[in-house]
């Protein structure tokens, strides 16, 4: 990750034929040392840098659509025109200079793209430390937003990328400095205060805020990102030391150090819940060397979110790296060396983690008075009420016909830019749910959201990791998983956010 990749392809300073570019077909090529691809989309040629800004991923095999790229791993979206992001991207790819000159297309130096005085609310506070906060934030400030801005969160670090927590950070393969999503100084460089304290009350007349350290913070605009907090269930022992949740940086790390170093860990490692969590502590403790198993109430791992092919090759895939499961089994206590589960039979534990879910904060917005139905109802706009909003995983929104609450880093990304072309008066996207899962050396994409489904369709070979799957409800395709197969989750996704049901029929042919 984060790696420059390998130059290849024309020098794009040198010139090349005007003709070799295609419509909407990204040509990769090199400028000054740097990867650079050029584009020809809607009557225009763009060259933008060829690397993807959230964790490097190759742009040349991403999607040209829409005056945009897009990333084949984590469904980044850059503008041609102006290399602005869309979530899970927070910062803009580079612009270069383009002259046709006798028939021959030559790229020049990066261009700067002028930042407008958007206007907006005089003062922004948002609460919780989030991608939803941090992505608002962003987006006002690249947007021409400068008016006041105050972030407050309890969460006890800089605020950081959650998905790296269960991932990569976890498993010892990525630095600590890869996990800040924004420290603070690079907040206060954006003119953005962070306020290390909790938000206890809401005061929607008076437009303030308060904090347990007893400030109050004004607001013209007010963004509600307070996230969800993991479930812990209501055994005997599940408040020992060596339980643990996983939420934020410190969970992570206490996690970590409970594992290392790698091999140490004379009895092994319990995981409670075979959710997506789960699997992915499993995949990040046994690249340390842990022993590792699963207990999960389910007799089919995420058998209700992707269908029992699937889940059953995902579980395959933990057996074939070493990691237990006890399926169709809960916990019934815990003890300091043991769990113990509902048919009497004990595993050794000197290390459990729960990851059996997560309940939205709402308590701050509901002891305000917004409505609250198993998270904050907000519009399509993420509006709860004029001048507040909310997003990410405490946001209940339409989508789909219905209203949801989707648990995706990615959603929690985009809708923290779309509170913030809100809160400038700017249009909204329809932007699709979007999320990744990986599992040792295997990587799921989910495109679209499935409440629930009736039909599970396999086309391809699981086995052979070249594969996806389409899940109707009552014969419409309600969400896409991909294996392997980058370039159709990228046209799913397209096709849904058009909502044209014939374009996302034809992508998963």
């Amino acid at each position: 990750m984060d790696a420059t990749p390998e130059l290849t392809g024309p020098d794009l300073k040198t010139g090349i034929a005007a003709a070799d570019v295609r419509d909407d077909k990204p040509l990769l090529g090199h400028v000054d040392g740097q990867p650079v691809v050029v584009v020809r989309s809607g009557g225009q040629v763009h060259a933008v840098a060829a690397t993807c800004t959230h964790y490097g991923g190759p742009l040349a095999e991403g999607l040209v659509a829409d005056g945009t790229i897009r990333c084949p791993w984590h469904h980044a979206c850059f503008e041609l025109a102006t290399g602005h992001a869309h979530g899970p991207a927070l910062a803009a790819i580079a612009c270069y200079d383009v002259a046709l000159e006798g028939g021959r297309l030559r790229v020049g130096g990066t261009r700067t793209v002028a930042t407008p005085n958007a206007g907006g609310p005089r003062s922004v506070v948002l609460i919780g430390g989030g991608p939803a906060s941090i992505a608002c934030v962003e987006e006002l400030r690249v947007a021409g937003h400068r008016g006041r801005i105050t972030l407050v969160t309890s969460e006890g670090s800089d605020p950081v990328d959650r998905p790296n927590l269960s991932k990569d950070y976890l498993a010892g393969n990525a630095p600590e400095e890869w996990v800040y999503l924004r420290t603070a100084d690079a907040l206060a460089q954006n003119d953005v205060e962070l306020v290390a304290d909790a938000a206890t009350a809401i005061d929607r007349e008076a437009r303030v805020v308060r904090t347990a350290s007893g400030r109050t913070f004004g607001w013209d605009a007010l963004l509600l990102a307070t996230g969800a907090e993991p479930v812990r269930l209501p055994i005997e022992g599940a408040d020992l030391p060596h339980v643990h949740v996983l939420r934020t940086l410190a969970d992570s790390r206490a996690i970590a150090a409970a594992s290392s170093p790698p091999g140490t860990l004379d009895s092994g490692v319990v995981i409670i819940g075979g959710g997506f969590i789960g699997l992915e502590v499993a995949a990040s403790l046994r690249a340390r060397g842990v022993d590792v198993t699963v207990v999960a109430r389910e007799t089919v791992l995420l058998e209700r979110v992707v269908g029992a092919e699937v889940g059953a090759f995902v579980q395959r895939v933990h057996e074939g790296k070493g990691v237990a499961f006890r399926l169709g089994r809960s916990p019934a206590k815990i003890t300091p060396t043991s769990v113990v589960l509902d048919d009497g039979s004990e595993l050794p534990a000197k290390l459990v983690v729960m990851g059996v879910g997560v309940k939205p904060r709402v308590e701050l917005a509901a002891a305000a008075g917004l409505a609250v139905d198993r998270g904050i109802t907000v519009d399509e706009h993420l509006r709860a009420e004029p001048g507040i909003w909310a997003a990410g995983d405490v946001a209940r929104y339409p989508w789909g016909g219905e209203r949801v609450r989707i648990e995706h880093w990615q959603v929690a990304t985009r809708h923290g830019q779309a509170v913030a072309r809100a809160m400038l008066g700017r249009p909204p996207r329809r932007d699709v749910p979007f999320f990744w899962s990986q599992h040792h050396d295997v990587t799921l994409g989910y495109v679209g959201h499935a409440e629930r489904f009736d039909r599970a369709e396999l086309h391809g070979s699981l086995g052979a990791r070249d594969a996806h799957v389409v899940y109707r409800d009552a014969g419409k395709i309600r969400a896409v998983v991909t294996l392997g197969r980058d370039q159709l989750a990228l046209a799913a996704e397209l096709a849904f956010e058009h909502d044209d049901a014939a374009a996302l029929e034809a992508a998963v042919r």
